[in-house]
């Protein structure tokens, strides 16, 4: 059978590429066994700090839910709004 020059050159080409796509995940695979496991320290100082974070975020929104409630009793009780809809 008669392989063109162009064929043959694409065939090396693709062997090429999967000789290196095995060799990059070989190299990706010994890479990730040589890591160390992840560091209980670091994890817990992570989940702290996200926790008090969202904290944090979470007493803000209840001081302001806390203000403008407070707002609203205070200008109901001087008499400046009413809860009774306006007769026409």
């Amino acid at each position: 059978m008669f392989i063109s020059n162009s064929e043959e050159e694409e065939k090396e080409t693709k062997e090429k590429r999967r000789k290196v796509n095995m060799t990059a995940a070989h190299n990706l695979a010994a890479t990730m066994a040589s890591k160390a496991s992840p560091s209980v320290v670091k994890e817990i100082c992570y989940g702290l700090t996200l926790g008090l974070f969202a904290g944090g975020l979470w007493k803000m929104h209840h001081w302001n839910e806390q203000r403008k409630t407070r707002e609203f009793y205070d200008l109901l009780e001087r008499g400046k709004i009413s809860v009774v809809a306006a007769e026409e």
